[in-house]
C-alpha cells in the first residue's frame, strides 16, 4: 500500500472511531450489540478485508501497516474489531495459506466485502491452546465428510455465515496431528448454535457454543482439498503468528486510550484544592503507563517489520503478544487507580476497558503458551530435554 493511501485509511478510521464509535461505547456495553449503521460503515471502509490481498477485493495490508491500523482500532471497544477480526485473521489467512484456488476465489472476496462473516471453530471444552484433546470428529462417508462434536467460545458464531471447523480426521493420530479443517456454511443440517455467552467484558462481541450433529459436507468443503487431509492444524499454525501480531497491536492501541483517559482525569480531578496531577505518586502511575505504552508500541512495530521481512514469524509475534497483553492489563489497572472510586463505577471508560483487557491474556494463545513458544525458540532442542 502506498504511504499516502495508508495515511488516508488511518485518518479515516481515526475520525470514524473517535467521532462515531467512542460516543456509543456505553450503549454498546449496555446493550451487548454493535449498531447496524456502525457495521455498515466498517464494510464500506474495507475493514472486513484489510489483510486480504487486493486481488480478492481487500486492502492488502502488510503486518506493519495492519499494526498501525490496530493502534487506531484499539482506541475504542474491542467489540468493534471483533466484527471483522476473523475475516482478516485466522479464517482469511488459513484460506490464503492452505486453501485451494477455487476456495480462495469463492470465499475471500465475500470475506473482504463483509458479505460473509466467518467464525473459527477450534476451541473445545478440553482443547484450547493445546489441540491434543480435540474431540470433534470428521468421518469420510463416500464423497462427503460427516462432522460430530461441540466447539466452545466461538467468536461471531451467532451471526456467522460460515464456520471453519477443526475436526480429527484420523482417529489414530495424536496431539495436533490428524486434524483437518472444514468450511461449514450456516444452515447446514445438523449445525446449531447455542445461546450467547455472558462474558466478563467485551460486550458487543458475541461468542457461543457450536454443535455439530452428523453434519454432512462435501469434499470441496475440506480446506486445501485432498492435500489438506490431516494437515489442518499445521496450516493454521502458520497463520497464528499473524493473529498474535494483530492482537499485540490492538493491546497497544487500547493502552494508548487508557493513558489518555488517565492523563485527562489527573489534570481535572482536584483534591485539596489542586489537581491530582500535581501529586508525585499519581505522576509515578502515569509515568509507568506511558513507558509501558511506548515500549509496547516499539516492540510491535519491530516485530511487524521482521515478520514482513520473513526473518521472524514465530518468536517475535509471540513475544509481542505476551508483552502487550500483559502490559495493557497493567495500564488498565493503573488507570482505575488514578480514577479512584470513579474507576470502579460502570459507565466510566476505564472500568469497561479494565474488564475488556483481561481477555487478551487468554485468547490467540494464553500468556503461558507464548512463554513456551518464546523459550523453545530461544533454547531449541534443549528445551525439550
Amino acid at each position: 500500500m502506498e504511504a499516502s493511501d495508508l495515511s488516508d485509511v488511518l485518518s479515516a478510521v481515526r475520525d470514524f472511531i473517535r467521532k462515531e464509535v467512542v460516543p456509543l461505547e456505553e450503549q454498546i456495553d449496555a446493550e451487548d450489540a454493535i449498531p447496524e449503521r456502525v457495521i455498515a460503515t466498517c464494510k464500506e471502509m474495507g475493514l472486513y478485508g484489510f489483510a486480504i490481498p487486493e486481488q480478492y477485493g481487500g486492502l492488502g495490508m502488510s503486518l506493519t501497516e495492519e499494526a498501525q491500523l490496530a493502534f487506531e482500532l484499539g482506541w475504542t471497544t474491542p467489540a468493534l474489531r471483533s466484527l471483522f477480526g476473523t475475516n482478516n485473521g485466522i479464517a482469511g489467512q488459513v484460506l490464503l495459506v492452505g486453501g485451494t484456488d477455487e476456495q480462495r476465489r469463492d470465499w475471500l472476496p465475500r470475506l473482504a466485502s463483509g458479505e460473509v462473516t466467518a467464525s473459527f471453530g477450534l476451541t473445545e471444552a478440553d482443547a484450547g491452546s493445546d489441540p491434543a484433546g480435540l474431540a470433534t470428529t470428521a468421518r469420510r462417508d463416500g464423497a462427503d465428510w460427516v462432522l460430530n462434536g461441540t466447539k466452545r467460545f466461538i467468536t461471531n458464531a451467532p451471526v456467522a455465515d460460515v464456520i471453519m471447523v477443526f475436526a480429527r480426521s484420523n482417529p489414530d493420530a495424536v496431539g495436533n496431528r490428524g486434524i483437518s479443517t472444514f468450511l461449514v456454511p450456516a444452515g447446514t443440517p445438523g449445525l446449531s448454535i447455542g445461546p450467547r455467552d455472558h462474558k466478563m467484558g467485551q460486550f458487543g462481541a458475541w461468542t457461543a457454543d457450536v454443535h455439530l450433529d452428523d453434519v454432512r459436507v462435501p469434499a470441496a468443503a475440506l480446506v486445501g482439498g485432498e492435500d489438506g487431509v490431516d494437515r489442518g492444524f499445521q496450516i493454521a499454525a502458520r497463520c497464528l503468528a499473524h493473529g498474535r501480531g494483530h492482537i499485540a497491536a490492538l493491546c497497544v492501541g487500547m493502552a494508548g486510550r487508557l493513558v489518555h483517559e488517565s492523563v485527562e482525569y489527573a489534570k481535572t480531578r482536584e483534591q485539596g484544592g489542586r489537581p491530582i496531577a500535581s501529586f508525585q505518586l499519581v505522576q509515578g502511575l502515569i509515568a509507568d503507563s506511558v513507558t509501558d505504552h511506548l515500549a509496547g508500541r516499539a516492540l510491535v512495530l519491530e516485530m511487524a517489520r521482521a515478520y514482513d521481512a520473513g526473518t521472524d514469524k514465530v518468536q517475535g509475534p509471540s513475544a509481542a503478544k505476551y508483552f502487550a497483553s500483559e502490559m495493557v492489563g497493567r495500564v488498565a489497572d493503573r488507570a482505575v487507580q488514578v480514577h479512584g472510586g470513579s474507576g470502579y463505577i460502570r459507565g466510566v471508560a476505564v472500568e469497561r476497558f479494565y474488564r475488556d483487557a483481561r481477555l487478551f491474556r487468554i485468547y490467540e494463545g494464553t500468556s503461558q503458551i507464548q512463554q513456551v513458544i518464546i523459550a523453545r525458540q530461544a533454547l531449541g532442542e534443549a528445551a525439550r530435554g
